[in-house]
């Protein structure tokens, strides 16, 4: 009988560990090369994790909700097509054992507190060895599903220097006013992925230090070449174009001149990224966010960037966005203008170290200079808004890079040939 060891798979340059939602397959079940297994989630996405050959599956190591990191032996399977389903049949209730006496170990009050959140063994041991007890433990603001405790939470603490003050233990930090509203209400419980959005936004600004900053931009040549092509790039390639595809190829050649932008922090040191990755933020039809991915997007001409985008809005609003088309981007742009906003002071998107908002195109009446002489006109004019990590990013740097977004937008090529 050979036996192949399923592991769970990287999911991301920031995964570090997902949780089992459901499994797809039980013990004794025969499964095809590629056949998703099982169903998990992580702080961006639920995903599949298909088996890598056929066979029968003999053993399933961690049950529904657990978590569990990435790399780690979620299953096994017998490849050797004997046909050994009756023994396989015979572990359900060794499964069964595993997963109770796992549950068992799991009600051991040093894992959960009271408010239920889940403690690693990792966790619990770096905290014995800094001397933290877990009541002080429990004080740490978790950037984990449902407030968990991480490694790296832990890390920073320590790094902090807030270890054992007792000044943040008597007003911890996950503290929630009470409301004194005493009129009717309705409650409704934040589904898996609203409380994981919740848990990154609140991780982020306890993270980053945010500044905003914002520049005008006049883009009516961009918006007359639209107007003017718009009709005939569809015929020519099959693709709308859109304005995402401009904002994404000015943002990158920003990105470009300023590479600083295009990092992330560790600790004390700063990862200057080779690749420049745009995120784009866009609504799901439960109303939740997500945010997919142009890779290499310095790599791709206004056609491809439109082809992506497209493709990558198409399957957000349809729920069909696979796991590595929402991982590794290095950068990313929040157009609040589709909700007619004129600007906004979007959240980083960690471990970025900046975010772009672009606002509604209006028409307006603005000062401009033509021949020497100041006139008034009506142009096409938009705000844009650059949220940056001030531990990293200062305001000429900030400042600067968006800028400069600005000034290729207005020099756009109005006798660009489509």
């Amino acid at each position: 009988m050979a036996i192949l060891e399923i592991k769970l798979p990287k999911m991301g340059e920031s995964i570090k560990e997902a949780t089992v939602l459901n499994w797809l397959k039980q013990v004794g079940d025969a499964v095809e090369k590629d056949d998703p297994i099982l169903e998990v989630a992580t702080d961006k996405v639920d995903s599949e994790v298909a088996a890598l050959e056929s066979g029968v599956i003999t053993e399933l190591l961690f049950a529904e909700n657990d978590v569990v990191p990435v790399g780690t032996v979620i299953a096994k399977m017998d490849t050797s097509g004997s046909g050994e389903v009756a023994a396989a049949e015979t572990k359900v209730e060794e499964k069964q054992e595993t997963i109770n006496d796992t549950n068992n170990t799991k009600s051991d009050s040093q894992r959960f507190d009271d408010e239920g959140r889940f403690y690693s063994p990792l966790v619990r041991s770096m905290a014995e060895k800094e001397g933290i007890s877990f009541e002080e433990l429990k004080t740490i603001s978790g950037s984990g599903q449902n407030g968990r405790v991480l490694k790296n939470d832990l890390l920073t603490y320590i790094e902090s220097g807030a270890k054992n003050n007792l000044a943040q233990q008597s007003t911890p930090s996950n503290f929630v006013p009470k409301s004194n509203y005493e009129g009717g209400q309705q409650i409704i419980e934040m589904d898996r992925m609203r409380s994981m959005i919740a848990d990154h936004m609140v991780h982020s600004k306890q993270t980053s230090p945010h500044v905003t900053a914002y520049v005008e931009a006049d883009v009516t040549k961009m918006v007359k070449w639209r107007e003017k092509n718009k009709v005939a790039f569809q015929e020519k390639y099959g693709e709308k174009i859109t304005y995402t595809p401009i904002f994404v190829e000015a943002v990158v050649k920003a990105i470009q001149e300023f590479p600083l932008i295009n990092v992330s922090v560790d600790g004390k040191k700063i990862i200057v990224k080779n690749d420049i990755n745009i995120g784009l933020a866009a609504a799901l039809p439960s109303g939740n966010l997500i945010v997919p991915v142009i890779k290499n997007a310095d790599q791709k001409n206004l056609l491809g960037l439109g082809k992506e985008t497209n493709s990558l809005v198409q399957k957000a609003r349809t729920n069909k966005l696979k796991a590595d088309e929402i991982q590794g981007s290095t950068f990313t742009i929040s157009n609040v203008g589709t909700f007619r906003n004129l600007m906004g002071t979007p959240i980083i998107n960690q471990p970025e170290v900046a975010i772009l908002a672009i606002g509604s195109i209006n028409k307006r009446a603005v000062v401009v200079t033509q021949d020497g002489e100041d006139v008034i006109a009506i142009r096409s004019m938009i705000y844009l808004s650059l949220s940056f990590d001030h531990r990293v990013v200062d305001g000429n740097l900030g400042g600067s890079f968006l800028a400069r977004i600005g000034d290729f937008l207005e020099e756009f090529d109005s006798n660009r040939i489509v």
